[in-house]
């Protein structure tokens, strides 16, 4: 049976296309079928959005949901439940779950699971290395065939440069990227928070700058070497984006994504908090100057992405000391109205890069269906309403997570209705 959505009158942004401005898009089958004037389709539901404006599906590539192992923090359910929410058509699942996916039956599990319970898409990213311990390569193609688009050994760097080497020659046999955290672990100790002024006058140890920037510079000589796609996650500091910027003038296939928090916040959270570990999370805060350069690489493309890095956690995980909590907060239900009313409503980054770095950037960096509403791309959209208005409270997230540094914030815009493969799978209940 045929199903039919035509929406209606809102403001098309589409960067890859190289649209902005009122129009209807008419999704058939699973497609779209067609943008224009006045589209007529007898035969459509009608989704009215003359109030708001169209992006393509968002997709965040860098999500926890936890399962299996954890479900008690966050499920598959909730989390695609908390990401439609949050306007994102697709999200990435990353592997450090229990069992870690890093083999086709459990990469497979996540994937069906997934589909079972539709909504926003869900993409499983496999480890790189099995049990992520860095010491033997997983099966790179039984992973892909189970469903994953990218490897990771998130939440550790690999640090072994002959196994990485290897890892991107095998990678490039089935077009994958390998996704790093940057962190030189002899260099950060794993400390909570920056190392900075902000860290010796609260007496805390930091992680220094130079300990991504180094794990940066390392992997892109490696990348390079081996002809490989590098994809550096979450990245926070000026140095790092800069040494990515220089590989991209050369040539080299690297991209990156930085988080809604480390673009709206710096080290001084911590102080202000007094603690809290709702700021706790790694990469840490950094100073101004880094949040500056992330803010300009938004804008100049050489940042490709912004991606959630949620990480939901029972909230007793999180009530304890600074030091002793684990790092990570949720980002899901609260990444795209903080990026739109901290960075886009007050002119420090274009609407048009707003939306492609939420959708075009991401599909490209890992080489995912959709990204446009160009004909024949995946009838996923996300709806949003620049006019609304709303307040942060983690008692009404969807997502298991409370954890947020933006608890309390009113905010300008939120994401109206989530439309994934021209179905409906979530609306704005004002709306």
């Amino acid at each position: 049976m045929s199903r039919t959505l035509l929406v209606r009158g809102g403001r098309v942004v589409d960067p890859a296309a190289g649209r902005d401005g009122r129009a209807d898009v008419l999704l058939r089958d699973g497609v779209v079928a067609e943008v224009g004037d006045r589209i007529e389709a007898g035969d459509a539901e009608v989704f009215d959005a003359s109030r708001l404006m169209v992006f393509p599906g968002f997709i965040d590539l860098h999500a926890h949901l936890r399962e299996p192992g954890r479900e008690y923090a966050e499920t598959i359910a909730s989390g695609l439940a908390a990401a439609a929410a949050g306007g994102f058509t697709a999200v990435c699942a990353m592997p450090n779950t229990t069992p870690v996916i890093d083999t086709r039956e459990v990469c497979r599990f996540v994937a069906e699971r997934g589909a079972e319970i539709g909504g926003t898409r869900l993409y499983p990213i496999g480890a790189i290395s099995k049990g992520r311990k860095g010491e033997e390569m997983t099966a790179f193609g039984e992973l892909a065939e189970a469903g994953a688009v990218a490897l990771s050994d998130d939440g550790d760097w690999l640090a072994d440069g002959a196994l990485l080497r290897h890892a991107f020659e095998h990678a490039s046999l089935f077009h994958l990227p390998i996704v790093q955290h940057a962190e030189d672990r002899s260099l950060s100790e794993r400390a909570p928070m920056h190392e900075g002024a902000v860290s010796t006058r609260l007496g805390l140890a930091g992680q220094p700058a130079i300990a991504e920037a180094t794990a940066v510079a390392r992997d892109l000589l490696v990348a390079e070497t081996a002809g490989g796609r590098l994809h550096v996650a979450h990245l926070s500091t000026a140095r790092a984006l800069e040494l990515v910027r220089r590989a991209k003038e050369n040539g080299l296939r690297v991209t990156c994504e930085a988080t809604p928090h480390h673009l709206v916040l710096t080290d001084e959270e911590v102080a202000a908090s007094a603690f809290s570990t709702r700021v706790k999370m790694n990469p840490p805060l950094r100073e101004a100057s880094d949040l500056a350069a992330l803010v300009a690489g938004l804008e100049d493309g050489t940042v490709d992405a912004i991606a959630t890095d949620h990480a939901p956690h029972h909230a007793d995980e999180k009530a304890v000391d600074f030091d002793s909590a684990p790092f990570g907060v949720v980002g899901l239900e609260t990444a795209v109205s903080v990026v739109h009313d901290r960075l886009v409503a007050r002119g420090k980054l274009s609407l048009n890069r707003f939306v492609a770095l939420f959708s075009a950037g991401p599909a490209r960096a890992f080489g995912l269906p959709g990204g446009t509403l160009a004909p024949g791309s995946p009838a996923d959209l996300t709806l949003f309403d620049p006019e609304a208005r709303w307040k942060v409270d983690p008692d009404r997230f969807v997502s298991k997570g409370r954890s947020t540094p933006f608890a309390g914030w009113e905010l300008a815009g939120a994401p109206a209705a989530t439309i994934v493969g021209g179905a409906v799978v979530w609306q704005r209940v004002e709306l």
